[in-house]
């Protein structure tokens, strides 16, 4: 199996992650810098390998596969780690709240997709505009907290910032859930047998 360009870098994507994981744990100055310095190096490659295989038509079933894969990797073992970094009070529970209402809704909209895959209706949910706005919102968020998730005071606004942004992607994420859903709804109130006649 020959492995293109954009597939290199969404590899390169998931390698980054126990990297990001290490730095987020290890106790040196700036560890928090830099883990935030590598997630942004993460989503930019999400980026790029797209408009590289749309632009150069290196597109493959396997980087296809991969792509979706490695920023829901990216996305839930960040949330992990920021859960398990904020664990007391209402910013622990809201923040644990939130980080299951994501992840939720990418475990659920990926399985619809796949549902709606062998129906031959993928197109049907294909990714909407309110779905891009999340996860811009939703990486923001998450590069904010990264960087203050120690909470020190001086930059505890900053903190406060991210977490309320995190609860926007969350809010974003439960509708651009809904959207897909509704789209789909039709198609999933078919009875199965009619599906196979």
């Amino acid at each position: 199996m020959h492995i293109n360009l954009p597939t290199w870098l969404t590899l390169f994507r998931v390698a980054l992650l126990p990297v990001m994981v290490l730095v987020f744990y290890l106790p040196f100055r700036g560890h928090n810098l830099t883990a935030a310095i590598v997630f942004v190096l993460a989503a930019v490659t999400d980026w790029f390998d797209g408009f590289l295989a749309r632009r150069l038509n290196m597109t493959s079933a396997f980087g296809a596969f991969l792509d979706p894969v490695a920023d829901k990797l990216m996305v839930t073992v960040t949330l992990f780690l920021l859960v398990e970094a904020h664990r007391d009070g209402w910013s622990g529970i809201v923040m644990a709240v939130t980080a299951a209402v994501i992840v939720g809704r990418e475990i659920s909209v990926s399985a619809l997709r796949e549902w709606m895959a062998e129906l031959g209706r993928r197109a049907t949910v294909k990714v909407a505009f309110i779905g891009k706005l999340k996860t811009v919102m939703q990486m923001v968020a998450l590069v904010v907290l990264i960087l203050q998730h120690e909470k020190e005071a001086k930059l505890l606004s900053l903190y406060n910032i991210g977490e309320w942004l995190l609860v926007i992607a969350g809010a974003l994420t439960i509708w651009s859930g809904l959207h897909y859903l509704l789209a789909a709804w039709p198609y999933l109130r078919e009875p199965i047998a009619d599906r196979e006649a």
